[in-house]
Parts: structure tokens; C-alpha cells; sequence
């Protein structure tokens, strides 16, 4: 599998990235020790997880099991080094982590201590933020945007104190770079002018939804992650699974991630069904898995982009991996951009 440089981390990853959050609630401990050996025998070096995983529900009674089997994994095989490995401190809203408080200097210590423990490692390679304490647009909430109650000096001093404690955290030797997760462009862009400013860590990378239903990355974003060359961790590559074609007809697998949330997180919606439709057909017409053209599209984005593939099951791992050599021909791309135009924001 192809290696890029991970940004200005001086890292170096596979194109692809190994997610997580399903271990511990749908994919059992075994089977996601099996996903992460054949992940590594494919030639994935970088895996993401988070402290609130697994999902589908997040619950205080789960939070943390996804990086305990991690971790596991970890002290039985020895291969710590065998990948770069990244995870997150949840932040505002997630009532699941302590009591969904919001992100602090503090709590963030505290956090990477529990990680630290549950995974089973001395050092966390990428630590990101999962959620900003301001709102922000993201999971569904650019309909109704609205930052005019945001205080910039509020915004201003949180950042700060989030990266002076990365960079004490840093000098600890207990994480090595600091990241971002569902950020806006204009936060991300004073994340790195607070950081130069003031002589401390700059943000490595930040992970944001990213697919084929789901382009708000494309302009401005895009333009960020270029200039200031910071990766995109693209997090639901495959729309939770719309791209599959498995909710194809507005079924329901058994035991789906749509069994246990039947919107998808506000995926469901009457307009996305034709877009998937559209899709699925241009991968029937070139003779494409429709999985493997959707991660393969992620690899041709004119700004650093790694997918994070989440595979509930060894066999949709395995189905994913084969995106790895595809290259999608030009016929293809051109339908995907005809495509996107007549179906710009299905959810």
C-alpha cells in the first residue's frame, strides 16, 4: 500500500487509516483483533480511535472499550510500533464523558492519562480534540448555522489553554502531536495563527466527515489543508454505509448500524436516497464495487486527504482494502462530478 507524509508531523502513513469505533458494540474483540492483523498484513501503518468509542450508541457504560481492545491487541502482539496510532479527548455535548463538561487544559490531562492506560502505550502519536467548545456546523447543523453568540475572547483563551497543555504534554514524551476533529476552516485557521504566535504546538491534522454525500470540505477547507499542509482525517468515507448500496431501497440490514440508529446520525433523509442511487449506478456501468470506488474517489481530492475506513466485519474490511489499487478512470470521475452538481448536499 502506498505511504504519505502525514503533513509536517515528519510521520509517515499508509493512504489508508484503520477506524475503530465500532469495536466493543457491534464488532466484537476477536473479530477486531483479526481486522487489525489483516489491516497491518495489507500495509495499513495508522489507526484512529477515541476515548467516547465505540459508537452506535455511545454510553457511559462502553466509553473507552474500543481503545481497552486496542490496547489488549497491543500487549499480546508487542507491535506497538507497528503503526501510528491517534485517538481523541471528548469535549462539549458528549454526555456520555464526563457529563459532556467541556474541554479544558485540564480535562484533556486527564484524558490522555486514561488513554494512555487503556491502550496499553507510553505515548499517543496524534491527539485530537473531537468536538470544539464553540458550535459549529457540522453532523447535520449547517442548516440552521448560527455563530453569533460565539465570544471570540472565550474561543481565544480555550484555545490557548488547550495548547499550552499539549505542549507540556509533549515535553512529558505522552503525546506527540496535537489535532483537530469537526472543526470549521476559520477555527482551524486561528488554531495555527495562535499556535505561530505563540511558540507552540501546531496542529498536526484535523478529521472531519468526508465522502461523496458529504463535500462541505471542498472549498475553503480545502484550501486550508493545502497551503497550510494539514491533512484531512476523513471520518465516514462511505456515508456509514449508504455507499455500500446495503440500504439500497431504503432497507435495513439486520444487523446494521442503521438497526441501531435509523437516521444515520441525519444521513436518512428523501433527498439521499436518489444521490445513492446515482452512485451506485456509475460503479454498476464501469464495473466497480461501489465501496471501493467511493474510498478510491477520496484518493484523487486536490488537497492531502487519508481515509478512515470503518468496517464492522473482517469481510467489508476486506472489501475495503481493494480500494488500495484502484484508480478510477477518467469516464468515472467526470460522472461523479455531473453527479455531485445534481445532488450537491443530500443530508
Amino acid at each position: 500500500m502506498k505511504t504519505i507524509p502525514l503533513g509536517r508531523t515528519g510521520l509517515t502513513v499508509s493512504e489508508l487509516c484503520l477506524g475503530t469505533m465500532t469495536w466493543g458494540n457491534q464488532t466484537p474483540e476477536a473479530e477486531a483483533h483479526a481486522q487489525i492483523d489483516r489491516a497491518l498484513d495489507a500495509g495499513i501503518s495508522f489507526i484512529d480511535t477515541a476515548e467516547m468509542y465505540p459508537v452506535a450508541p455511545v454510553t457511559p457504560e462502553t466509553v473507552g472499550r474500543t481503545e481497552e481492545i486496542l490496547g489488549n491487541w497491543i500487549a499480546k502482539t508487542g507491535r506497538r510500533d507497528a503503526f501510528v496510532l491517534a485517538t481523541k479527548v471528548s469535549g462539549k455535548g458528549q454526555s456520555a464523558v464526563r457529563g459532556g463538561a467541556p474541554a479544558s487544559g485540564a480535562s484533556m490531562t486527564a484524558a490522555v492519562e486514561g488513554s494512555l492506560k487503556r491502550l496499553k502505550t507510553d505515548v499517543i502519536d496524534i491527539y485530537q480534540l473531537h468536538v470544539p467548545n464553540r458550535a459549529g456546523y457540522h453532523f447535520r447543523r449547517s442548516w440552521g448555522y448560527d455563530p453569533s453568540s460565539q465570544d471570540r475572547a472565550e474561543t481565544v483563551a480555550h484555545m490557548t489553554d488547550m495548547l499550552e497543555t499539549a505542549q507540556k504534554l509533549i515535553a512529558a514524551g505522552k503525546i506527540r502531536h496535537f489535532a483537530l476533529s469537526n472543526e470549521t476552516t476559520w477555527g482551524t485557521a486561528l488554531w495555527l495563527r495562535l499556535a505561530e504566535e505563540n511558540g507552540l504546538p501546531r496542529v498536526a491534522t484535523i478529521q472531519n466527515e468526508y465522502s461523496l454525500l458529504c463535500r462541505i470540505a471542498d472549498t475553503d477547507m480545502a484550501e486550508l489543508c493545502h497551503n497550510e499542509a494539514l491533512p484531512m482525517l476523513g471520518f465516514s468515507p462511505l456515508a456509514t454505509g449508504l455507499l455500500t448500496g446495503k440500504y439500497a431501497g431504503d432497507v435495513t440490514p439486520e444487523t446494521s448500524r442503521r438497526a441501531r440508529t435509523p437516521d444515520l446520525g441525519g444521513r436518512i433523509t428523501p433527498r439521499v436516497w436518489e444521490a445513492v442511487s446515482v452512485y451506485l449506478g456509475i460503479a454498476t456501468r464501469h464495473g466497480l464495487d461501489p465501496a471501493q470506488m467511493a474510498l478510491a474517489w477520496l484518493k484523487t481530492r486536490p488537497f492531502p486527504l487519508v481515509p478512515i475506513l470503518g468496517a464492522t466485519t473482517l469481510e467489508q474490511l476486506e472489501t475495503a482494502l481493494g480500494a488500495a489499487d484502484l484508480t478510477l478512470a477518467p469516464g468515472v470521475l467526470e460522472e461523479i462530478e455531473t453527479a455531485h452538481k445534481a445532488h450537491p448536499m443530500p443530508y
